[in-house]
């Protein structure tokens, strides 16, 4: 087994927190409490993130390693007067076709209540219904109601948010994980367990390392602009899941990276184009340490690091993947190793970020 027990049981708990963007303070919690053993100092911004600080032989360089602990969810927009099913719009980016027959966690005023996305049976469709994939806007939850007043009595109403019911578990003889919310979570885990790992093996390093869990990513990294101002950071690491390209009829030029091959390196991505002197510098201890690294890109979307790397007066900013196939639906696979040894290349990182190394990051 690749983590311990308690190491597993806080990702369980993680992943299966309700938590979507705008609605992260269940998850925050877990993470709070998780972390308060291992931080000298615990901050937050306005907006809902957490940072946990540790320090080390120097006061600067800062040092940010931020994941976001949101997941894409839903709100819930209306009440159908007639049936009790409910409308919704998303939060953050679903494709459409992964929605259907999928359950959801509504949370309300008077507790959590549980439906099923739906549309109209296929045994109704028409022929020309049938060659069109379902909208979403033809989409509903059913919560097992017959009215409007029926639906009230629940508790849910119009603003209320919804996360994908997908419990946590290990397959693949516990080589694999296999969940909801590995987007981003799976990198606020590798954040947390690498300044957990820095405190309980009294590891030194030159600066201070400030581990944010960001939120509201899915829908515009407004966590990251926020939590950056709070810890100016002379440079920054974001962990993200990459998209594990290894899955049929997609081609490496579309998405290189494989599970189960190691963490990534975002060469270029539409929010950010890295610092290349850091890109170099990751690249390099990860070779001479012998932690394998896939280089990657993205050529659509951006992560925290698109805001970061733009605060106040500009922050070298690289973005370390962990491979993960499905993303945005309701169930993602990840490779524990490929998290572990992200853990390893971040705490090596982290070791070598003195204040000489970051400087010459924007030498010129």
């Amino acid at each position: 087994m690749l983590f311990d027990g308690k190491s597993l049981e806080f990702l369980r708990k993680l992943t299966e927190s309700f938590g979507p963007s705008g609605f992260e303070r269940e998850t925050a919690r877990i993470v709070k409490e998780y972390m308060k053993p291992y931080a000298d100092e615990i901050l937050t911004d306005k907006l809902g993130s957490i940072i946990f600080v540790h320090k080390g032989s120097y006061e600067r360089p800062h040092v940010l390693l931020a994941a976001h602990m949101d997941e894409v969810g839903f709100v819930i927009s209306g009440i159908d007067e007639n049936t009790g099913f409910l409308t919704f719009n998303p939060l953050g980016g679903w494709w459409d076709q992964v929605l259907l027959s999928q359950r959801v966690i509504i949370r309300t005023e008077r507790g959590d209540i549980y439906g099923v996305i739906a549309a109209k049976p296929p045994h109704l469709l028409t022929d020309e219904e049938r060659q069109k994939p379902v909208d979403r806007r033809n989409m509903y939850i059913d919560i097992g109601v017959t009215s409007a007043k029926e639906a009230a009595e629940t508790g849910v109403k119009i603003g209320d948010p919804a996360v994908p019911w997908s419990p946590f578990m290990l397959i693949n003889n516990g080589r694999v994980a296999m969940g909801k919310a590995f987007d981003d979570r799976i990198g606020v885990f590798a954040i947390m367990e690498t300044l957990r790992r820095i405190r309980e093996n009294n590891i030194s390093h030159p600066n201070t390392v400030y581990a944010a869990a960001t939120v509201q990513e899915e829908v515009g990294a407004r966590g990251a602009q926020t939590a950056a101002h709070i810890v100016d950071p002379d440079v920054c690491i974001v962990v993200e899941v990459d998209i594990a390209g290894d899955v049929p009829g997609i081609k490496p030029s579309e998405a290189p990276t494989k599970m189960g091959k190691g963490p990534s390196l975002c060469t270029y991505d539409s929010s950010m184009i890295p610092n290349q002197p850091l890109k170099e510098f990751v690249i390099k201890v990860a070779k001479e340490l012998g932690i394998p690294l896939q280089l990657s890109q993205i050529a659509r979307g951006g992560t925290d690091a698109g805001r970061i790397h733009i605060s106040r007066a500009g922050c070298p900013s690289v973005v370390i993947g962990i491979p993960t196939r499905h993303i945005h639906s309701h169930v993602s696979l990840v490779n524990l190793e490929d998290v572990e040894n992200t853990i390893k290349l971040v705490m090596e990182l982290v070791k070598r970020l003195n204040g000489r190394t970051v400087e010459s990051f924007i030498a010129i």
